[in-house]
Formats: structure tokens, C-alpha cells, sequence
């Protein structure tokens, strides 16, 4: 949700930022580093000279690859950005927040993205000791009398090797960290356990065990799926060591499908790829990471004009499911006007109307009705930030802010199409289960929003990112999870859990 946004100015600005020009020419300036490689934390000590000075021009730093502007085009937002307005000088980047890996550093010209320099690679090394993110995990199935292949690489904080230290004989495990291996017939319907060991060239090592479960031959590859809606709050940027944090969710918690919001460009792919996973990235916002082959993409919200995403996940030869993600309009809040302003339901539906949501919805259903008439044979799954309530939550009887019942339409039209709220399958009373996703950490109310005169009231707390689903689904259980238990804001930055919303995480029987 983006009702309180907490971008840094550096992201402001790049985002803000116009288009080069078409007549940009070739750089004439020079851009160093005093060392390509920098601890996290620490600084990024850079050299600039241009013959075009501009109190406007900048350094902006990137993941490598990434969304720079490489073709001198506005791609997406830079991490860190610092203004160079003389002709020569020096200037540095700070790398707090930002995860061990590659980047690239561009000096650009006049708020734009002109290149002033060729662009400049620059690694930021760990500074913590070699360790494993969580000390025990589960890579994706196998199925036994099949080769099976995966990774444990991007498992482990800094540089290192891998070896198997112990476990079945058919589990290979290459210096690279990928896990190779064909189960024999008697591993079927198993668990197979190994540990594996990280080093590195400063002599520390870590350990994991590490399972794979081993699915029989012609039965189905992925019979329970794990699939979660998580709005990253600005990819994990506002929580101290976000990368790290959110890998050992994923693993713990063992999830198979993700449907991402607020990825800042990157944090899809960086997730999945740190995973050995699959990813589709889409611009800044939505992203989709899946533990099994994504076959297919939808279009980009640029191109289609609706809010949402879909890929096609193949779990096995036989099995796919559809999944859409969106991220709808975030003003105006509809809660806000009911528990502040105790407005009419007529008018909270108006104002649905004005915030865009409404249309998003339907136009997203509508994009849907392809897959939804095929759901009998292939699962169709609806993940996202909805920034609205459901009506399943506004009865009689919890009595939310005095009214009997709210038609909030983001919830009504799944429901017309044919789905289900997973979470509400799983805990039909809204009473016993009120299922909070917004929010853990905001617990005021901080004003605007046409309700001022309520600025430091207890935030409406309410239900509002989902897993819809239809099909041959059975829901095993379904969950508003965090991570600890987090401190409100300000006082955020070291919580274990690195968004400032609940992420709905939904077990289903593929049946």
C-alpha cells in the first residue's frame, strides 16, 4: 500500500527525472571509482569530469543488470543519487540498505539520463562472516526416475564454494552450489536430507540441511501449493538487511508462488534469481517469482492499461494454474471515509468510483474471463494489494464502523466471476478471524485524505490484499503472516518482518 509513502528523495528525483533529448550525444567526461569493490555500508568513492557543468547533473546507482539507462533512456528509479555541478570534483554514495552484488554507477546530464561519462561497474561485498540465510530449507520437488536440478547459491550471504557434506548418494551438489541428481524408484513418496557446506577464500564456512521432496513417477509433480500475496513496501528498502530478510521468509515459510507489489524495479528478479527460481518482472510495481517454470506473460501494466500482471505456472507435465497479480488505486482510502467520515454507503461507492479501483477491477475481471472459463482445467489464482476492504469482512456482525454491510466492489467482482477469497474458505467468521493485512506497523492515522481532524487516531485496521482463486483447488489454510512481531513506525528499520503490510500465504490441494 502507498498511502504513506516513505520513497527517499533519491528515488523522487529519479523518478521525476524527463527523458533525454534524441539528439543526446556521445559522453565526453570521465567517471572512476577509488576501488571497484566496497564493503556494504560503506561508501562509494567516485572521480567526475565533464566539460558540461550543470548544477543538474548527477550520479545515480543501479544493480547490474538492471533498470540503468543503458540506451540513455529513463528505465526505472536509481538506488542512491548524488548531484556533481562542477566540472571536476569527487562524490560519494552511500550503500546503506542495499544488498551484497553488482551495480553500476552513470553520471547524467541535467536531471536527465543523458550519459556525461561511460558508466562505471562497482561491487558491494558483504561484511558480515560466510553464513547460510537460514540454517534449513526445501528446494522445489523431484520426482523420482527423473533428473532434477537446482541451486543453493543465492542461499548464502558473500562469495563462497559448495560442497555435500552428507545425504543420499544421488544428491550432487557442484562448487557453484547447483544441486543435480536423478532419485532412484526407492526414494519415491520421500524427503531427502543433506547438508551442504559454503567456504570461502578467508577460510569460514557454513552449514544448511537442505530437503527435497521426491514425488513418485507419473503422479502429480506439485499436489500442495504454496502460493502468497506480498506487497513489498518499496522492495524491502525500509527495513535494515530487507534482501536477507525476505530470501529467509520465502524459505521458511516454504512458499512455491509469490505474487510481489511495490518491487522497485528489481526485486522480483533478484529474489528468484538469488532462489534459482523463475520471475517475471514487470516495470516498477508487480512481479510474479515461482519455484516452477513460468511458460507464459502477460502483458505490462504500460502496455495494457490495466493494473495487474498474469503468468502461466507449469507445475508438471500435466498441471499449470494461471496467475494474476494487481496493485490497485491506493486514493482515496475507502475506510478512511467510513470510520472518519461516516459517509453514506452511496457516497463510499462514488468515491470507489473516483480512486479507479472500481474500473480497475472490472476491467481485470474482464482480462481474467479467458482463463476463469477454462479454471476447470487450469486453476486460475487473483493475488494482490487491493487497497480496499472486502465485503465479506463489513457485516451485521462485525458491525465495522457501525454499518451493517459495505458492496466494496473489489471484492464483489471476484466473487461475481466465480472465485473465492481463500482466506475467508479457510475462516469464514470475520469475527473470530479479521484477517488484518494493513496494517502491522502503522498504527495512527497520519492524516490528509479529506479527514485531518482525525490525524493521530488508531489507524482502521482492515483486510485488504488477497488470494482469490477458482478451480480444482481445495484450501488446506490460509494465513495473514508477518515475522515477529513488528514495531510500529519510526520505529521499524530492525523489525524481522520488512513490510508494512500482512502477506496473505494460502496452502492449496491441487486436486
Amino acid at each position: 500500500m502507498s498511502r504513506f509513502l516513505t520513497l527517499t528523495i533519491g528515488l523522487l528525483a529519479a523518478v521525476a527525472l524527463p527523458a533525454v533529448p534524441a539528439h543526446a550525444g556521445a559522453p565526453d567526461g570521465t567517471l572512476s571509482l577509488r576501488t571497484a569493490s566496497v564493503k556494504a555500508g560503506d561508501p562509494i568513492e567516485l572521480s567526475y569530469s565533464t566539460p558540461r557543468p550543470d548544477s543538474k547533473n548527477w550520479i545515480g546507482l543501479y544493480t547490474d543488470p538492471g533498470n540503468g539507462p543503458v540506451d540513455q533512456k529513463h528505465v526505472g528509479p536509481s538506488l542512491k543519487w548524488v548531484y556533481i555541478p562542477s566540472g571536476s570534483g569527487t562524490a560519494t554514495l552511500p550503500t546503506d540498505g542495499l544488498e551484497p552484488g553488482d551495480y553500476i554507477t552513470y553520471a547524467l546530464a541535467k536531471d536527465g539520463y543523458e550519459w556525461l561519462a561511460a558508466p562505471v561497474k562497482v561491487k558491494i561485498a558483504s561484511s558480515e562472516p560466510l553464513h547460510f540465510v537460514t540454517r534449513a530449507f526445501t528446494l522445489r520437488n523431484a520426482r523420482a526416475k527423473s533428473p532434477y536440478t537446482a541451486t543453493v547459491k543465492g542461499t548464502v550471504r558473500g562469495e563462497a564454494s559448495f560442497r555435500k557434506a552428507d545425504g543420499p548418494a544421488w544428491v550432487r551438489i557442484g562448487q557453484d552450489g547447483t544441486v543435480t541428481g536423478t532419485p532412484p524408484a526407492s526414494a519415491s513418496a520421500k524427503t531427502a536430507t543433506f547438508t551442504v557446506e559454503a567456504r570461502n577464500q578467508a577460510g569460514e564456512s557454513a552449514t544448511a540441511t537442505v530437503g527435497v521432496r521426491v514425488r513418485p513417477p507419473g503422479g502429480p509433480l506439485v499436489p500442495e501449493l504454496t502460493t502468497m500475496s506480498w506487497n513489498l513496501w518499496h522492495g524491502g528498502s525500509q527495513v535494515k538487511g530487507g534482501r536477507e530478510k525476505q530470501l529467509k521468509f520465502l524459505l521458511d515459510r516454504d512458499v512455491d508462488v509469490v505474487g510481489m507489489q511495490e518491487t522497485s524495479s528489481t526485486s522480483a528478479k533478484e529474489l528468484a534469481e538469488a532462489l534459482g527460481w523463475d520471475y517475471y518482472q514487470a516495470g516498477a510495481d508487480l512481479g510474479i517469482v515461482s519455484r516452477y517454470p513460468i511458460v507464459s506473460r502477460g502483458p505490462l501494466p504500460s502496455e495494457s492499461g490495466l493494473a495487474g500482471i498474469n503468468a502461466k505456472i507449469r507445475l508438471d507435465d500435466r498441471h499449470e494454474v494461471a496467475v494474476w497479480n494487481v496493485h490497485l488505486g491506493y486514493t482515496p482510502y475507502g475506510p478512511y471515509d467510513a470510520c472518519f467520515g461516516k459517509w453514506s454507503v452511496e457516497r463510499l461507492m462514488a468515491r470507489e468510483a473516483e480512486s479507479k479501483r472500481t474500473r480497475q477491477i472490472q476491467e481485470i475481471m474482464s482480462a481474467m474471463s479467458g482463463d476463469l472459463a477454462e479454471a476447470s482445467h487450469t486453476p486460475v489464482l487473483l493475488t494482490g494489494d487491493f487497497n480496499a476492504p472486502s465485503h465479506l469482512d463489513w457485516t451485521a456482525a462485525t458491525k465495522k464502523c457501525g454499518y451493517d454491510s459495505v458492496p466494496w466492489p473489489t471484492s464483489v467482482a471476484p466473487e461475481q466471476s466465480g472465485m473465492k477469497d481463500s482466506y475467508r474458505v479457510a475462516h469464514p467468521d470475520p469475527v473470530a478471524a479479521p484477517g488484518t493485512t494493513w496494517s502491522p506497523i502503522y498504527t495512527t492515522f497520519t492524516g490528509g485524505y479529506d479527514h485531518d481532524g482525525h490525524k493521530g487516531e488508531p489507524e482502521p485496521q482492515d483486510r485488504i490484499d488477497f488470494v482469490h482463486y477458482k478451480g480444482d483447488l481445495k484450501v488446506k489454510s490460509s494465513d495473514a503472516v508477518v515475522e515477529g512481531t513488528p514495531a510500529p513506525i519510526p520505529d521499524h528499520r530492525d523489525n524481522a518482518w520488512t513490510s508494512d503490510h500482512a502477506a496473505v500465504l494460502t496452502t492449496f490441494a491441487v486436486r
